[in-house]
């Protein structure tokens, strides 16, 4: 993921959140919303009571690489606000991305 197609502003977040779209997995929910720039750009957000720092910013490492891996998935001109859920903590990289992958390819079928 480039440092360009990240989302950091607190008022994009809580606009996608309040406006968008969602997607529930064990571990993640993910807000989307159509943009205009041609381009899909995401956002991830890590709860402080899932743990200290070195945990939180392994998972979102973990998700940043998943989004690499899945990038094929996620539709141009969308905004992607990936909320990592407690349910994290207690599956491996692979199982998440696995539950992950399915997820978004039965929506991507409707």
């Amino acid at each position: 993921m480039k440092k360009k197609d990240i989302i950091k502003s607190q008022k994009e977040f809580s606009l996608l959140i309040n406006k968008g779209k969602f997607l529930k997995t064990e571990d993640f929910v993910i807000y989307y919303k159509e943009n205009n720039l041609n381009k899909k750009r995401f956002g991830i957000a890590v709860s402080n009571k899932l743990g200290n720092a070195v945990i939180r910013n392994k998972l979102k490492r973990q998700t940043k690489e998943i989004i690499d891996k899945l990038n094929y998935l996620f539709k141009n001109n969308k905004d992607y606000i990936i909320m990592i859920r407690k349910g994290s903590l207690y599956h491996s990289f692979n199982e998440r991305l696995k539950e992950l992958e399915n997820k978004l390819e039965k929506e991507n079928e409707n």
